[in-house]
């Protein structure tokens, strides 16, 4: 992680001679980037997740679909800026009784904890099911932003303790979301009849929707021929990101470089294979970028290239005179859009395949049934959705 930096500033040194990755096969030289990011239209939401023995299953399917739900959120029309936290939970004795990974729009970070999480503990009943939910409403850092569609998802198998007699109940706890303006939703995993009226209630308390699914969580995994060249070309598209700034900077930029290559290293094909897709749309370009991302803060127009301190660029492009700095830096642009192009295409083929391939239990899937949330829950927030769910 070191040298990432500076091995991204010595390819913008050659950058005016690249030869063009082999997968690419278009020879098209206009620039083609995402459309624009709405930065009015906003989406929050926080996975709350059971993480006891139980619940394995649904731990491994929600590593492999992030990527497919954060994919078919970016699908509204007005293109919203997209955060997901995550609040896992076992119970008292356990390991722990929950941990906060806070709402962020760098996904590939929150996904980078989301690996760290097994299935592990439980097996004895009720779980500390109000605790997260109170830190879930309480220790999750939402925005005051009255257009934004704040939602919680809570995922579990097993009852609350309604026992504990030194915490809040969830009835006051789905209250207080209410009152913050955030649903509540709830996904009940596999059958246990104990956990049945209190989600349903959860739901109703929360302004949200119940869901019953199978232990596994009920979700379309299929792999496709398009998989392998998509993950490819998404790694390919991550060594295009160039950080710039202050020294603090440039180590929280270094801190998002070492999320991508954990994900990079610990992800299935398939997983990185949406994670693609998703960073093609206007969305995943704001998660994949962040910010002081020289390229596209320079495509944008919000910095001239000539404006920035010496010291504050990449090592290698601080010696180039600043006409070589431009061209460089609009070859790597050149390059990026290729990609982004490239991917775009395979994703079109990808979904022609998977409508092929999907059967009828698609229909009743967990995907299409988030689907349906965002789009009614969302619609009061101007995001509108016709484009179906992603897979």
């Amino acid at each position: 992680m070191k040298t990432r930096l500076i091995g991204l500033g010595l390819f913008m040194l050659t950058a005016a001679t690249v030869i063009l990755f082999p997968i690419l096969k278009s020879s098209a030289t206009t620039r083609v980037q995402p459309p624009p990011l709405n930065k009015g239209a906003e989406i929050e939401v926080v996975f709350v997740l059971d993480t006891t023995g139980s619940m394995g299953g649904l731990i491994a399917t929600a590593k492999e679909k992030i990527w497919s739900i954060a994919t078919t959120m970016a699908q509204a029309n007005q293109a919203p800026r997209i955060s997901m936290g995550l609040v896992a939970y076992r119970d008292r004795g356990d390991s722990y009784v929950t941990q906060v990974v806070d709402l962020s729009t760098d996904l590939d970070s929150m996904y980078a904890s989301l690996m760290d999480f097994a299935a592990d503990g439980g097996g004895d009943g009720p779980e500390s099911v109000n605790q997260a939910l109170h830190d879930a409403v309480h220790k999750v850092s939402w925005s005051q932003n009255p257009n934004s569609y704040q939602a919680i998802f809570l995922v579990g198998d097993a009852p609350p303790h309604m026992d504990y007699q030194d915490e809040l109940k969830y009835p006051a706890i789905v209250a207080a979301a209410r009152s913050k303006g955030i649903r509540v939703n709830a996904i009940q995993c596999g059958n246990v009849a104990q956990t049945t009226p209190i989600w349903t209630e959860i739901a109703r308390l929360g302004d949200g929707r119940y869901l019953q699914v199978e232990q596994a969580g009920g979700a379309v995994a299929v792999a496709t021929p398009f998989d392998a060249d998509l993950a490819t070309l998404s790694a390919a598209l991550d060594e295009t990101r160039v950080y710039y700034g202050s020294a603090e900077e440039l180590a929280q930029s270094e801190s998002k470089l070492a999320a991508t290559d954990k994900l990079q290293e610990l992800a299935s094909v398939a997983s990185r294979a949406r994670r693609a897709i998703f960073n093609a749309t206007a969305s995943g370009a704001a998660s994949l970028f962040g910010e002081r991302e020289l390229l596209e803060d320079v495509a944008s127009g919000r910095v001239d290239v000539s404006d920035i301190p010496a010291s504050e660029l990449p090592e290698p492009l601080r010696v180039l005179p600043k006409e070589e700095q431009a061209a460089a830096i609009e070859a790597g642009l050149k390059r990026r859009a290729e990609l982004q192009q490239r991917i775009t295409e395979l994703g079109a083929q990808r979904d022609d395949y998977l409508a092929g391939e999907l059967d009828e239990q698609a229909r009743d899937s967990l995907d299409v049934q988030l689907y349906e949330i965002v789009r009614e829950q969302a619609a009061p927030k101007g995001l509108v959705y016709d484009a179906g769910p992603q897979f």
